[in-house]
């Protein structure tokens, strides 16, 4: 028996502890939890499912429009009908429909800006698109050109479909950028949240060889079953994720990786903002 002990602690004694992380990487206490009605799950046939984290102190009016809309199930039946190679899917129903469900904004305001330019973090460099950028305290990439402040357009960010101006879009219908970041979008459209799991689904459909992307044929869109708030789902079944907490050393560690990366990559002093790493995570089940 005391052999059988011995042995068991000479094991644990040999077994090497875990690697401390690197000063780059996230450790436990980054992790925050994304709210349950900021979460937005959309199913697509096949019980693919799309995690949307939705920005409700960005665009707040459109936000909860798209709340209202996923609580009265009125996606369920539509589709992905526009797939434009390098560009962008969208998604989503007609624009006459919107009016039909009570309390919708039919036109919002323009909430292509946001309050303020409060980055937690800073990168070193200005880009063709703004004077500055940087990560905000709640995970977002923002940009500014001294005068306003914005969410700019990254690969995964989900905006809001609209018509010509003064159209800002009710909600009804989404977009989610595909291709390389899209910039030029920036302050012209509602950027309403951001997909944080389930890209490859939107990411990988077929692309439409029609004008702008439209699908010519309904069979070749992707139908969507349901899109709901994960505040809605059954406790058991309603999926939680976490996002990556800036504000820390280690989020500045990122950055400077990012921006001066080691040899023998060879680094220009500087990143543009959607090649920053946003980090989301299921969380763990304990």
């Amino acid at each position: 028996m005391l052999s059988a002990i011995a042995l068991l602690a000479a094991a644990a004694a040999a077994t090497p502890p875990p690697p401390a992380p690197k000063a780059w990487e996230a450790v436990e206490a980054d992790w925050v939890a994304i709210p349950d009605d900021e979460l937005l799950v959309m199913t697509l046939a096949g019980d693919r499912r799309v995690f949307i984290r939705l920005a409700p102190r960005q665009a707040p009016v459109h936000v909860e429009n798209i709340r209202k809309m996923a609580r009265a199930g009125w996606w369920d039946g539509t589709s992905v009908y526009r797939v434009q190679d390098g560009w962008v899917a969208q998604w989503g129903g007609g624009a006459a429909d919107k009016a039909e469900l009570p309390g919708i904004v039919a036109q919002p305001p323009a909430e292509y800006d946001i309050a303020a330019f409060d980055p937690v973090h800073r990168l070193t460099r200005s880009d063709a698109y703004s004077t500055a950028s940087g990560v905000s305290a709640d995970g977002w990439p923002i940009a500014t050109d001294g005068k306003a402040a914005w969410l700019t357009h990254c690969y995964a960010s989900v905006g809001v479909a609209r018509g010509a101006d003064p159209d800002t879009g009710s909600g009804a219908e989404l977009f989610t950028v595909i291709g390389q970041a899209a910039r030029r979008l920036d302050r012209n459209y509602a950027m309403v949240g951001r997909i944080v799991a389930g890209m490859e689904y939107l990411s990988a459909l077929p692309r439409s060889s029609a004008e702008m992307g439209f699908y010519e044929k309904a069979q070749d869109r992707a139908p969507i079953l349901s899109v709901r708030l994960a505040a809605d789902m059954p406790a058991a079944t309603r999926p939680h994720y976490q996002y990556r907490a800036p504000g820390n050393a280690r989020f500045s560690a990122l950055i400077a990786r990012k921006e001066n990366p080691p040899p023998p990559t060879i680094g220009l002093g500087g990143a543009d903002i959607c090649d920053i790493p946003l980090e989301v995570r299921a969380t763990p089940v304990k």
